[in-house]
């Protein structure tokens, strides 16, 4: 049952996503800030607990996990550091993923050629 419910909420969360590339003149730039937004609001409402314990990896994968993780890594950091907190909390919590995702791409791209589109 919990891959069902990670595949639904998951595809319902891309789906709505397509919808707004589809049907708004957003960028898809704009609309990656809007998940990691919309993310640290469910954080910050208290929604995004219940989805990720009823949801799983459909939730937390997709940009809105990053947004709940940078929320986490803030509201930690400033109960230790108090207002500093707000700088340095982002940082440290997204460092681990954004550090990953940089080193296997640098590793993806020595492994393949790109090519231009003609």
């Amino acid at each position: 049952m919990d891959y069902l419910n990670a595949f639904l909420v998951g595809g319902l969360i891309c789906a709505l996503v397509q919808l707004l590339m589809e049907k708004t003149k957003l960028m898809p730039g704009r609309i990656m800030v809007l998940l990691v937004v919309s993310g640290v609001a469910l954080s910050a409402v208290g929604v995004y607990e219940p989805m990720l314990k009823f949801a799983g990896a459909g939730v937390s994968v997709p940009l809105l996990g990053f947004g709940h993780v940078l929320m986490k890594g803030v509201g930690e950091a400033v109960r230790e550091q108090g207002i500093l907190g707000l700088f340095a909390g982002g940082f440290r919590a997204g460092a681990i993923g954004t550090a990953a995702a940089l080193i296997f791409g640098y590793f993806a791209s020595l492994l393949f050629r790109s090519k231009m589109k003609k």
